[in-house]
């Protein structure tokens, strides 16, 4: 027989200074437990769940504690197994937090069947994630994260009525890097945008390593097979830029780069996307960043049909 998955006890929780008369002070911890459960990305339109395939779902985080669970994902594949240089904050907390985290929606994979140590009682997993961050949200707290890096203006002044939607943080967990996880978190955020009435996707996108030179190619092949017209583009900060055309284009070896290239740049490429100009070193995540852009409308209808057909996938 298999157990339910463990559901923590809000309610009973919530209780607990009181059955035990517990001081304001004493109960204060236990109160900061039960918050985590607090909802805080109400429903707005879209169910909780956005897909499953196999005991592999796909939803949207609606608690303190549900983003807690991809800051703690971040921090393990960024930090601990890619060898970022984490703030002390993260170190302590062992989460990749930024201010942008409260702002976005957060897209989680979660593993349904999981056992800790491999038996025992089933324990939901989250095991991989996505950040998205909406032009309106952005817009009211101050900007969007790309901005950092990247001169953005040009992009939506040229665009008026466009709606912009800001990826990052993508991530999974060495073991469900597969074709699966992969789709399933493509499936989620297909189906987020249709629902929003998104345009145009765009965000940093990172290259393993902060030595420009040592990515000289893969950067070349950006430059060269990439490059977004002048209408869709934007240039990296002069205070940042980097120079991407450092090969010549006869002597790049297009097929070996684009090889090269990180699994979730080849596949904004196959979608469509064009790059930015101009490079960003990230020396605190040790990467090197371009900023990638995605008409929605230019994605193919085989990709689309394929994606929304995923969106409700359920089978292994």
């Amino acid at each position: 027989m298999q157990l339910a998955p463990w559901r923590f006890p809000v309610a009973a929780v919530r209780a607990i200074p009181r059955w035990l008369a517990l001081t304001p002070q004493a109960a204060a911890p236990i109160a900061r437990l039960a918050r985590l459960d607090a909802v805080v990305r109400p429903p707005d339109g879209l169910p909780d769940v956005l897909g499953r395939i196999g005991d592999l779902e796909i939803r949207i985080a609606r608690t303190k504690r549900d983003i807690r669970r991809a800051q703690r994902l971040r921090f393990q594949v960024f930090h601990a197994e890619r060898g970022a240089r984490p703030s002390p904050r993260a170190l302590i907390q062992r989460r990749d937090v930024d201010p942008f985290d409260r702002l976005c929606d957060h897209l989680l994979v979660v593993d349904r069947a999981y056992r800790r140590g491999g038996g025992g009682r089933v324990w939901p997993r989250v095991v991989g994630c996505y950040r998205v961050l909406r032009q309106e949200a952005a817009e009211r707290a101050g900007g969007f994260y790309s901005a950092g890096e990247f001169d953005l203006r040009g992009l939506f002044l040229a665009h008026p009525g466009a709606k912009f939607l800001e990826l990052g943080r993508a991530c999974v967990l060495a073991p469900y890097r597969t074709r699966k996880t992969i789709d399933l978190l493509w499936h989620g955020l297909w189906r987020y945008v249709r629902h929003h009435g998104i345009d145009v996707m765009f965000g940093c996108a990172s290259l393993e390593g902060a030595d420009p030179q040592a990515l000289a190619d893969q950067l070349a092949f950006l430059h060269y097979s990439a490059a977004a017209p002048r209408e869709w583009g934007a240039t990296a900060l002069p205070a940042r830029y980097v120079a991407m055309n450092k090969r010549t284009k006869d002597a790049l070896d297009a097929k070996a780069a684009f090889a090269a290239l990180p699994p979730l740049l080849k596949a904004y490429l196959r979608l469509g996307a064009v790059c930015g100009d101009g490079a960003v070193v990230d020396r605190a995540f040790g990467v090197t960043d371009v900023l990638v852009v995605m008409k929605v409308e230019a994605i193919s209808a085989r990709h689309v049909r394929f994606y929304e057909g995923k969106a409700h996938a359920r089978q292994a």
